[in-house]
């Protein structure tokens, strides 16, 4: 079975992440990003749900033990080639010409949570999984462009609140704050209504490709501006024993 796949009902993509966490590594990031091209290119698609085939997981973020591996192996320009091919699938989600909905049928948690919040809109089942941005526990850090995409979807103090506490908010939580639309009766009834919100879109590609350029231009910039200096490899951060990426900041 395929990292990722699809499947088309009616207008509606159905884009499902089969990897079981459905961790973030270099392998992860091209077939999402090959999928959604293969999408795009069929002109009757009107709308992408993403979900997961997990029966306990929607995403669980970034792939730790590639991660680590990686850092031991001082392959820092792997890490940081991933980190903008990463970035190239959340900046997918959110300028896509169709409007993209999170079917998110379990856990969402750091870049899962992430790739949900890059997202138009979102459906949660209520009966299981959380969201939640562990990184404070981790001693990740968030790019730039990451917290202004998620400043767009929920109160500013609930998303203080949430990363500085790591605190797991359940589907009634975020509905309650209108992080998403709906808190679902299980992981099925998610993804249906999603579908079925999706099919009420017939919207222009052009024109919602360009209210988007325009209304996300602040995180657009933060992209190719700001993102760079915690992405880029910089050998005299290695030398100096010193993280040459964002990611990661000493626990103490």
């Amino acid at each position: 079975m395929a990292i990722v796949e699809w499947k088309k009902d009616d207008t509606v993509a159905i884009m499902i992440m089969n990897n079981g966490e459905n961790r973030h590594n270099p392998e992860w990031a091209d077939t999402m990003l090959s999928v959604y091209d293969e999408i795009l290119a069929d002109s009757d698609i009107k709308a992408i749900v993403l979900t997961s085939s997990d029966p306990k997981n929607f995403c669980l973020g970034v792939d730790l033990g590639w991660m680590m591996k990686a850092q031991t192996d001082n392959d820092f320009p792997g890490i940081s080639n991933w980190l903008y091919r990463n970035s190239e699938v959340f900046k997918a989600m959110l300028m896509s010409p169709v409007p993209t909905i999170a079917a998110i049928n379990g856990h969402a948690f750091g870049n899962g949570a992430m790739l949900a919040g890059a997202c138009d809109f979102r459906f949660m089942r209520a009966d299981r999984g959380y969201f939640c941005f562990p990184e404070i526990d981790l001693g990740i850090q968030f790019s730039p462009s990451m917290i202004e995409w998620m400043k767009r979807i929920m109160p500013y103090q609930m998303f203080i609140r949430m990363k500085w506490s790591g605190e797991r908010m359940s589907a009634a939580e975020l509905e309650k704050h209108g992080v998403i639309i709906k808190a679902c009766e299980n992981a099925e009834k998610t993804v249906e209504e999603a579908v079925a919100f999706a099919k009420t879109f017939n919207k222009s590609r052009t024109t919602l490709a360009e209210m988007k350029r325009r209304t996300y231009k602040h995180i657009l910039d933060k992209m190719e501006n700001e993102d760079p200096q915690y992405y880029d490899y910089k050998p005299e951060a290695v030398k100096e024993g010193r993280s040459p990426i964002f990611m990661f900041t000493p626990l103490t």
